[in-house]
């Protein structure tokens, strides 16, 4: 979530004062100004714990993309977790030398376990925390377009996308790091933590230690699982209001929580809380509060009217959904209007007629409109002035150091044609698989230097924006626009694109990001570069064997028409993505949003999006004594439901009603056990949720060991994806006569 430090995104302190300051005040109140040349940093604990973070998450992550409820370990649990392991083994572990004497000489215990050694290993765990975009690609084509793709051409496609950042990453980070007007708001969380771990922990007398208190979160939340995650599965989502009217449409569709508008919906999971917008306990209440605005507008204003004044036909279909459909409210089949070559079969798709939108999905792409260019007046408007004067503070030739870029000058800097040799030998190995492999991949070789071009010219602008003002523009809709308009009727062509021209430079600001911890943290920058580029390495090949033995190891993974209703297993996420490529790809977007499609006014939302924030302005202008105003933020505010779909209702509400309490709550009344125990319960909550579900997997899941009853039979609001258009025949859906 955007904005984690600052109480105002975009709200830049700038002090005046010698090198010795920091020129932002929020940097100057959290970050040391010391540093230890001395202190052991490349260890033999790194090293091991590192690359064990690294494994678990990634393994971890990919395990969970494709469930219902994708849970999203961050390297916060990590963070956590191998503080009391890094301590015992600077007990347990033998301090004598080995191949003294030579270039080798290493010793598996250099001393106390220190804070130098715990952000190498953060940024190991960093590189498994997410998850591949690319593997969306692995499976649309493989499991919903029923296409044949090799290992090979996947593995360099889920490989380059991810190391590809690497080279615009080197490219800017002198621009991007080194200034200190480059503060990047959101690793100030991870130094706060890293200094909390860190200090001595002296435990007052009737309170827990931070590691007693983890431990404890973890054991209960390991626990607790097995209730929503195997025994009583109705946990995952709480519909009561559906229980009111088991006949009636319109109920169901106002209290479903994962087909509905989920009125009264609640899930008492930690899964289904933090599975697509993060840990709500990491979230400050101002954000929080405008993505609740937000999802209020979306789900109880805008889609409500606009499905029942039956815009575009919209009780033809299901209030929600993420699926695509024919006039008459029947799921398309889009295998049907795939030809031999892979491409658009324009006759089978003038007989079946155009795609259909539900009509919260057709709001979701122009919201998704409306937050790219709110997002750039925002930016404008509200830090232009500052966004301005930092800039050319730091591009200027007489430009100040400050404490922490004087520090860092005592080590070697990574020299510039490292990161030019992975990026020329990253652009080579692409052009081989997309011209090698084309038939499987339809990237032209143009189209891969296209890309390229996109994500090079955007990363500084946008790098610049999440600098300073911790917010990061999405490229996806510009790229899928492009190359939908450019190379149609070509889908995997078009998912190929997005990932070269958007996930590369997202990468190359994720790297940036923990190049400035590092900066921030006293870290060489040779062993920063060292410990990214194995983590990406080692989780790449994590991800990529992790993806391709569940699609192996599940029968019909992905596939809702062939899988059980409740099964955990259906790729949400993913099927998403899907439809993206259908729609922007194999239909192309002239048939959709363009000259030839139903939904051209969407393309009002661009107007929308850039007028919001200028209202917003113009209002703080007029009472400059309303701060309230300020903090309205409309990128988070139209964007507060960019996750929906694949996540539902019930994913919204538990989460911002848990973030109310954490963010507000006890942040306001009680703050001390805020600030000692908040994040510490949020990373023992992820971490006993993935241990448990990953072992009910292996020990029951796997063999279709279940227990069939009430408590698993689901929400119980099977009507809520019913159309109430007259006449529409769907199974299972009563006839509106």
């Amino acid at each position: 979530m955007a904005g984690e430090i600052t109480e105002e995104i975009g709200v830049m302190e700038i002090e005046e004062g010698s090198n010795e300051d920091c020129p932002i005040k929020q940097v100057d109140m959290t970050v040391p100004k010391t540093d230890d040349p001395n202190m052991p940093v490349v260890t033999f604990r790194m090293w091991v714990l590192g690359i064990f973070s690294c494994v678990l998450l990634a393994f971890v992550n990919q395990f969970f993309w494709y469930r219902t409820q994708p849970l999203m370990i961050s390297s916060i649990s990590a963070q956590i977790a191998v503080v009391p392991i890094g301590h015992l083994m600077a007990k347990m572990l033998p301090d004598r030398l080995f191949f003294r004497g030579t270039a080798f000489e290493f010793t598996m215990n250099p001393g106390p376990f220190n804070i130098k050694e715990h952000v190498l290993i953060t940024i190991f765990a960093n590189s498994g925390a997410g998850t591949v975009y690319a593997a969306h690609i692995l499976t649309a084509v493989k499991l919903l377009y029923k296409r044949q793709l090799t290992f090979l051409p996947a593995f360099i496609v889920m490989m380059t996308t991810q190391v590809l950042g690497f080279g615009w990453a080197g490219i800017f980070r002198k621009y991007l790091v080194e200034p200190g007007e480059m503060w990047w708001p959101s690793n100030l969380v991870q130094v706060s933590l890293f200094r909390a771990l860190h200090d001595k922990d002296k435990r007052l007398k009737g309170e827990m230690s931070r590691n007693q208190y983890f431990l404890l979160v973890l054991i209960c939340s390991f626990a607790y699982y097995v209730l929503p995650g195997y025994l009583f599965g109705i946990l995952t989502s709480i519909s009561w209001v559906c229980w009111l009217g088991p006949k009636s449409v319109l109920v169901q569709q106002l209290g479903s929580g994962m087909q509905g508008l989920g009125i009264g919906s609640i899930g008492i999971d930690w899964s289904t809380i933090s599975a697509y917008l993060g840990s709500p306990l990491a979230s400050p209440w101002f954000a929080t509060a405008n993505v609740a605005v937000g999802y209020c507008l979306v789900m109880y204003v805008i889609t409500p009217l606009s499905y029942w004044f039956n815009f575009y036909n919209a009780k033809n279909f299901p209030i929600f959904s993420q699926d695509l459909f024919m006039t008459n409210g029947q799921k398309y089949d889009i295998l049907s209007i795939v030809d031999s070559k892979f491409h658009l079969d324009r006759n089978v798709y003038a007989k079946n007629g155009p795609i259909n939108l539900s009509t919260f999905f057709a709001m979701t792409y122009g919201l998704g409109f409306a937050t790219l260019s709110a997002m750039l007046v925002h930016v404008l408007l509200f830090s232009g002035r500052d966004l301005w004067k930092q800039t050319k503070s730091a591009f200027g030739g007489n430009k100040k150091m400050d404490i922490h870029t004087k520090l860092m000058k005592k080590y070697k800097t990574v020299p510039m044609w490292w990161f030019l040799v992975i990026l020329v030998a990253n652009i080579a190995a692409i052009l081989f698989a997309c011209q090698h492999y084309n038939a499987s991949l339809q990237l032209p070789w143009w189209g891969v230097l296209l890309a390229c071009g996109i994500a090079l010219f955007f990363t500084l602008p946008i790098g610049i924006i999440t600098a300073t003002t911790n917010q990061q523009p999405g490229l996806n809709v510009i790229t899928e626009y492009v190359i939908g308009y450019i190379y149609p009727e070509r889908p995997v062509a078009n998912m190929c694109f997005k990932v070269y021209g958007y996930i590369s430079m997202a990468q190359a600001l994720t790297f940036l990001a923990d190049f400035k911890l590092g900066h921030y943290m006293k870290i060489p920058p040779r062993a920063m570069f060292m410990a990214q580029v194995v983590g990406t390495v080692i989780a790449v090949f994590v991800y990529t064997i992790t993806a391709w033995w569940l699609m192996g190891e599940i029968p019909h993974l992905c596939d809702t028409s062939m899988l059980p209703h409740d099964s955990p297993w259906t790729c949400p996420m993913d099927r998403v993505f899907f439809d993206a490529s259908v729609i922007w790809g194999l239909v192309g977007p002239r048939r959709i949003f363009g000259d030839l499609g139903e939904y051209g006014n969407i393309n009002w939302f661009f107007l929308g999006g850039a007028i919001a924030p200028l209202l917003v302005w113009l209002a703080h202008k007029a009472f400059p004594g309303q701060k309230w105003i300020r903090l309205i933020h409309m990128p988070v505010l139209l964007g507060a439901t960019a996750m929906m779909p694949p996540a539902t209702s019930v994913n919204f509400t538990s989460w911002i009603f848990l973030g109310f309490l954490s963010g507000f709550v006890l942040f306001r009344y009680r703050s001390e056990w805020w600030k000692r125990y908040n994040y510490i319960l949020s990373g023992g909550l992820d971490a006993g949720t993935a241990f448990m579900t990953v072992l009910l997997f292996l020990a029951l899941q796997s063999r279709n060991i279940g227990i069939k009853w009430w408590g698993n039979s689901g929400e119980g609001c099977p009507l809520a994806s019913c159309p109430t258009a007259r006449g529409i025949n769907v199974d299972g859906c009563p006839i509106v006569a």
